[in-house]
């Protein structure tokens, strides 16, 4: 099926649907909103398999893999829902008055930015895309939503905008709560993003990708925010100790990693660093050998399948890399070809095609003469997603600049374990700095992520009446509050 770019006068019509809507939106209870997402949770559902089989056709993703996502979808949307209810989101912060120091009563809480535009990724048909993260938690703020369908998957996200309109419809809310356009060049996105009614942007997808956005929010008359989530390499770094003991087992483990998904992943473990020696040779031949056993999988579409090649080549290709072992099965088309490669610390250094991210089932082992090379390495990242140390706690306490260093690229630090799956957690923070996101302060996972989609507004010396519900004496939600310093559910007296 073939879906047309929207044009400007649609795009005009759909923000400004959008804006309409969000003047009533926004002052809907956190219930309603709930309600809302829980409704497009149950439409998913009820799609059926018409739309899993859509999204296989769409995507060459295996059925498995398709059913638990949407599960997981669904379940990002009621956590989403719950936390809106809860309301800590809110932050409200109520500092009565102090008559004997004439200090007026002050209250403070989030309030929702605007209406969203949302940009879906091209491997999370369903979590990272229509009905994902970035749409439920703009919704739970009382944020519009208006998605650009990935064009990968353009069917899928078309029969999941129809679900997410009907549950609009059906909670009695205006139609512009939700927009969906297509446009696979340039010119829609850079419409949306540029729109005088946008508020906010969130994305997922190429480095490319998201710092245009970024650039043409920052060049509006009023920038807004973008929160794009634009790639990683995952450096896994293998401490001496856990080295010496666990180099078939570490080996096996990352083998799984690199080529879960055929490595579509953005939190794919690209590279690999570690000391050079027997341990570390016998890591690399043991994960080498597991890469050869790995079948060749089909990507998510032909242009993914083709950047694939052309990156892989180019780093193989580089000054002092070697190929280490590839899949031994020939690759049909638009399959990649498991690949584990390798360089020495001073090729790293030197090559900054060598830190680019491969997207796609390969990785990159770099031997380090000695823990100075290994740190040095790590210092020279860029922001990244994730790091991980696999590590005895004696390494933890001996090579302590080590983990310091590998804190200060990423957002989350792991421990013997690996960076794909990312938990749908309150705790969970999936975003890091830049350029792995652009503003490391938040994730895009987890409730903390609708704090993306709204900013403080203090009310100050206001009546009880006129109050907005969250800032009521009574406190009408029955959420958490910060009263005079304390955290309280209580009333105020």
């Amino acid at each position: 099926m073939k879906f047309q770019d929207a044009t400007i006068q649609e795009i005009d019509r759909v923000m400004e649907e959008a804006w309409k809507a969000f003047l009533i939106y926004r002052e809907t209870t956190p219930k309603r909103r709930a309600a809302l997402m829980r409704a497009i949770a149950r439409g998913l559902e009820s799609a059926g398999d018409g739309l899993i089989h859509t999204a296989m056709r769409e995507t060459h993703l295996p059925e498995t893999r398709l059913r638990n996502e949407r599960a997981r979808t669904m379940f990002q949307l009621t956590s989403y829902a719950d936390a809106c209810e809860a309301g800590d989101w809110l932050e409200v912060r109520i500092d009565t008055a102090m008559n004997e120091k004439a200090e007026p009563d002050v209250r403070k809480l989030q309030v929702a930015l605007g209406p969203v535009v949302v940009f879906g990724a091209s491997n999370f048909p369903f979590a990272y895309s229509t009905a994902g993260g970035d749409t439920a938690s703009a919704l739970a703020a009382g944020c519009p939503v208006v998605v650009k369908a990935h064009p990968a998957h353009a069917e899928t996200s078309e029969m999941v905008a129809q679900v997410i309109a009907g549950a609009v419809a059906e909670a009695g809310l205006p139609k512009g709560v939700f927009g969906h356009v297509h446009g696979a060049g340039f010119e829609t996105g850079k419409a949306l993003v540029t729109h005088t009614h946008t508020r906010a942007v969130g994305f997922t997808g190429s480095f490319g990708g998201g710092k245009a956005l970024f650039d043409w929010a920052a060049q509006r008359k009023m920038p807004i925010p973008v929160f794009a989530e634009m790639g990683s390499i995952n450096p896994v770094f293998l401490l001496p100790g856990k080295l010496k003991t666990s180099a078939r087992e570490l080996a096996t483990q990352l083998a799984g990693s690199v080529t879960l998904g055929t490595g579509q992943f953005c939190t794919n473990p690209g590279l690999i660093l570690g000391i050079e020696g027997a341990d570390l040779d016998l890591f690399i031949e043991e994960l080498g050998v597991a890469i050869e056993k790995t079948a060749p999988g089909t990507m998510l579409h032909p242009g993914i399948a083709k950047a694939y090649a052309d990156k892989r080549s180019q780093a193989l290709h580089q000054a002092n890399v070697n190929t280490v072992a590839v899949a031994a099965a020939q690759p049909q088309e638009n399959q990649g070809v498991p690949t584990i490669a390798s360089a020495t610390a001073e090729a790293f250094f030197n090559n900054p095609v060598l830190h680019q991210e491969v997207f796609g089932p390969y990785s990159l082992v770099i031997q380090c003469k000695n823990m100075g090379e290994l740190e040095k390495a790590a210092r020279h990242l860029e922001g990244q997603l994730t790091a991980s140390l696999m590590a005895t706690d004696a390494d933890l306490s001996e090579h302590a600049s080590l983990v310091a260093a590998a804190r200060d690229i990423c957002g989350r630090l792991i421990l013997n374990g690996v960076p794909t799956g990312v938990r749908v957690a309150l705790a969970m923070q999936h975003g890091g700095p830049f350029p792995a996101t652009t503003d490391s302060r938040f994730g895009a996972v987890g409730a903390d992520g609708i704090k993306r989609w709204v900013r403080p507004l203090c009310y100050q010396g206001w009546t009880d009446a006129a109050l907005p519900e969250a800032l009521k004496n009574s406190n009408p939600l029955g959420i958490w509050r910060t009263i005079n310093n304390q955290l309280t559910r209580d009333a105020i007296s």
